[in-house]
């Protein structure tokens, strides 16, 4: 279904600093790139963070209807030391200290990559591209800068001019820096001594005889620079012009504003419509840091295995917990939030449990489409998660009030209530029921609480009401807790 054609999506547009409407290039298709990882190490939980907002935004925009092509590259070359221009090469240095081949490292990693995100329940992009499989198409992205003067060679390594750039456009518009600033900024670095200037970036780095990442080029044997890698294959699989790039707030500056400067000075144009940048994760209030030892990777969240947390938390747990942030804030992961979020999780899907066991009558009560609506609304608005989330709750309590009695609803509202929930859920969040997954164990758990139910009932019954409070109670304190209604007695765990 076109549900894109009811709906009015408004974007944070970095590049505008407002809500932009969202208005696809091409009607009914959207191209979306997202800066991949560069795959030295195991994935940082502060990148599957920004992943995981932009695995959302694409699963709503295709639950709208939209034929999108996503985009996520893997940085397997050219990216050096503290993102600068000199330095060693990421994976280089990483497959030096483990004596292993630098593809080695990119395997290991990338699998690794792949395997954190499976565990997190993402949909694959629709391409991944690697920059070692684009060298071609960066070369002669070199040279078309270069033809257009705003590209030259300096014993054998191609920088891009930034300050000719300056003179007929803008270097940070989309960071809102300005050149001046820049310059007044810069000191003098090691490295740079072949550049006319120091806001200057490398297109093309001359490898030095131990670089063993190394490509033949028109200017000598060397590899890519890291801003241009992402220019060329952006362009290579979205166009020109595309709707969508996206990724962390630190890539705004200086990598995304390159990207934007390569595009205008190459292909004279600005390469995207709107620029999405998500925020950074903090542990306890503070920046995750493995200097500090203020650090946490997914394994270790996902098993207990650290020092940070007082249990093992699900990758739905986790997923809700950044879902209740918008993608823009600043999140700080601590032992109360998830604790928090695993309530609230499993308060949603004892709620969405209880779906296929509501009672429904000839007419509604609830105004079902209205509220529908507001779903679509906090979505529609910069893909307002926390609130969607707010909405699913509401959505609990209505199931709450139909089971009491208080209030009714119709078939066909119950239809569409329960795709809306099941939809906004797991199809747009991505949530799991852990649950339902776990099996028999949750089967034989729900017969033993339900036996230990009867006789607290039969105990009722006999005004044996130390024996009732008992059960309750200690029940509770095992994490489990009854909810007396008029229909009944049900159970949730915390």
């Amino acid at each position: 279904m076109e549900l894109y054609k009811h709906q009015n999506i408004k974007i944070y547009n970095s590049l505008s600093g407002e809500k932009d409407n969202f208005k696809s290039i091409n009607e009914g298709y959207i191209g979306m790139y997202v800066c991949g990882p560069t795959v030295y190490s195991n994935v940082h939980l502060g990148n599957v963070r920004t992943f995981m907002s932009f695995d959302v935004i694409f699963r709503y925009l295709k639950h709208l209807g939209y034929k999108v092509r996503y985009v996520r590259n893997i940085t397997d070359a050219g990216h050096l030391e503290n993102d600068a221009d000199a330095g060693e090469d990421k994976i280089t240095k990483k497959a030096r200290l483990e004596e292993i081949e630098p593809m080695e490292v990119v395997q290991r990693y990338t699998v690794d990559f792949h395997n954190i995100l499976n565990t997190f329940n993402f949909l694959p992009p629709s391409i991944e591209p690697t920059a070692t499989g684009h060298i071609i198409e960066q070369i002669e992205l070199i040279k078309t800068i270069i033809d257009n003067g705003f590209g030259y060679e300096v014993n054998g390594s191609v920088y891009f001019d930034v300050h000719k750039y300056n003179e007929t456009n803008n270097y940070g518009i989309l960071s809102k820096r300005k050149l001046e600033d820049l310059i007044h900024n810069t000191r003098a670095l090691d490295g740079q001594s072949d550049k006319k200037n120091p806001q200057d970036f490398a297109l093309w780095k001359k490898a030095e005889p131990t670089h063993i990442m190394r490509w033949p080029s028109p200017w000598s044997d060397g590899f890519p620079g890291w801003h241009l890698e992402c220019t060329a294959m952006s362009t290579k699989y979205l166009g020109d012009h595309f709707d969508i790039h996206g990724g962390g707030m630190d890539l705004k500056f200086p990598h995304h504003e390159c990207e934007i400067a390569q595009n205008q000075a190459a292909l004279g144009k600005s390469p995207v419509n709107y620029w999405m940048h998500a925020n950074m994760l903090e542990l306890n209030g503070q920046r995750m840091s493995k200097s500090t030892g203020n650090t946490v990777n997914p394994d270790e969240l996902l098993s207990g295995n650290n020092a940070f947390f007082s249990k093992a938390y699900t990758p739905s747990v986790i997923r809700f917990f950044v879902a209740q942030s918008s993608y823009r804030s600043i999140l700080d992961l601590t032992d109360d939030g998830l604790l928090a979020s695993e309530k609230g999780y499993n308060r949603l899907m004892e709620g969405v449990s209880q779906l296929d066991h509501l009672k429904t009558s000839k007419t509604s009560t609830l105004n079902i489409d209205a509220w529908k609506q507001k779903c679509y609304d906090a979505m529609n608005d910069d893909f307002n998660t926390p609130i969607a989330i707010a909405n699913l709750f509401e959505g609990v309590k209505y199931i709450n009030q139909i089971k009491e009695g208080t209030e009714t609803i119709s078939a066909q509202d119950l239809e569409t209530f329960k795709a809306t929930i099941n939809a906004f859920v797991f199809d747009i969040l991505g949530l799991k029921n852990d649950k339902a997954a776990a099996g028999t164990g949750t089967d034989k758990l729900a017969g033993a609480v339900q036996l230990l139910i009867k006789l607290r009932q039969e105990a009722r019954i006999n005004k044996d009401f130390a024996l009732s409070d008992q059960i309750r109670d200690e029940l509770a304190e095992a994490g489990i807790q009854l909810n007396d209604g008029r229909e009944g007695t049900t159970f949730s765990t915390n």
